[in-house]
């Protein structure tokens, strides 16, 4: 088992992956000369023609990361795949396919999802800080994301969240709308394994991190399951969830585990628990003042009813909802850090300043909590003002 273990673990299984897939380490000899540089250009010189050149993020371990490294496409398909797969687990999938799920399919199955996903992320984020496990040695493996490779690696989050949404989706879902089980199965192994192996291919897990996450996110569906519908209850109808969804999260971002060193972790765990209590407290409102809802009673004779008109019903709502949200995150970044820095006495460009955790916690909490609470709430009372619902 400890072999086993030990080869799970090793970044030279990661770096076979990667080569298996075309990517491959650029030598420092005979590589189109000079300095490396971001971006990417097409060279007949290097490992054959049409070979794609690029630069990434290089390093063995968690902290400040300042080297690159060379690397080599040889396939396209994989890199373009799984770099399409690995943005399916970042703030870009969360912030439009949740809110689209909310405006367009079911209030319900949205809500669900939303909790299981601060949960999950939760516990997947604390859990990196806790065990402290560094992510693949660079070489022989080619990091491709420079923002996360000051994290640590176990488990992968990525890998939780991409099981937790997929089939905390596919549960939600199966018994409300009239699609094949097997196909909506399959659809959720395919989005969750996609995402799994775009983090070996990245070079930011090993494939025990990849293995771990999903593990720890099927354990927590499994236990939270059967609580779902009252927990749901609860936050949806009980006159102290609002304080509950907004609290608890403010706690529980303020003692998140310290680092000798900066790392995005806590910032982006806040970014998720403010998110996940603004929906929640808009939620409550909404069913506190009988607010009309998109429920799954509008769509339950199946997919095949989607015509293009309520396609472009839908479409409409998504981009209206998005420019709010938009706006929202702007207006509310704005003013969070414009009055904390006034209260703290750092001018807003700071980068440095809004790192320090009587800044980053607060102003990221009021900034996604509001958009949370405007996706839930502003945004449907838009598109009932606009004959969109």
């Amino acid at each position: 088992m400890s072999r086993l273990l030990s080869t799970l673990r090793s970044s030279q299984l990661v770096a076979r992956f990667q080569r298996c897939c075309g990517l491959f380490p650029a030598g420092d000899e005979g590589c189109c000369g000079g300095d490396p540089v971001e971006g990417a250009r097409d060279c007949g010189a290097c490992n054959g023609a049409g070979a794609l050149h690029r630069t990434a993020a290089a390093g063995s371990g968690p902290g400040p990361q300042g080297c690159t490294q060379k690397y080599i496409v040889k396939n396209y398909f994989y890199y373009y795949l799984f770099k399409f797969s690995a943005a399916l687990g970042e703030e870009v999938f969360y912030i439009t396919f949740l809110p689209f799920m909310h405006w367009n399919i079911d209030h319900s199955v949205s809500r669900r999802m939303t909790i299981i996903w601060c949960i999950v992320m939760y516990i997947g984020q604390v859990s990196k800080d806790i065990l402290k496990w560094p992510r693949p040695l660079s070489p022989p493996v080619i990091k491709l994301e420079m923002r996360t490779v000051a994290e640590y690696g176990m488990p992968s989050t990525h890998a939780m969240a991409a099981t937790a949404i997929s089939f905390s989706f596919f549960s939600g879902t199966v018994n409300h709308y009239k699609y094949p089980f097997e196909l909506g199965l399959a659809a959720a192994f395919v989005f969750s394994t996609l995402v799994c192996l775009s983090r070996l291919y990245t070079g930011m897990h090993t494939v025990l991190d990849v293995i771990g996450g999903a593990l720890i996110s099927a354990v927590l569906l499994v236990l939270l399951y059967p609580a779902w519908d009252t927990i749901d209850h609860l936050l949806f109808t009980s006159p102290f969830s609002p304080l509950l969804c907004l609290v608890v999260p403010l706690v529980l971002c303020y003692n998140y585990p310290k680092l000798d060193y900066y790392s995005p972790t806590r910032g982006d765990t806040t970014i998720i628990l403010g998110a996940g209590g603004g929906a929640a407290v808009g939620c409550w409102l909404n069913n506190q003042c009988a607010a009309p809802a998109h429920t799954s009673a509008n769509f339950q004779l199946g997919f095949p009813l989607i015509t293009s008109k309520v396609m472009l019903v839908m479409l409409a709502r998504f981009f209206v909802g998005m420019l709010v949200i938009l706006l929202t995150r702007w207006l509310m970044k704005s003013v969070a850090l414009g009055l904390l820095g006034y209260w703290f006495k750092f001018p807003i460009g700071d980068l440095e300043a809004q790192r320090r955790l009587e800044v980053e916690v607060p102003y990221k909490f009021i900034t996604y909590s509001s958009i949370g609470f405007s996706a839930t709430v502003l945004v449907p009372l838009l598109h009932e003002l606009l004959g969109l619902m």
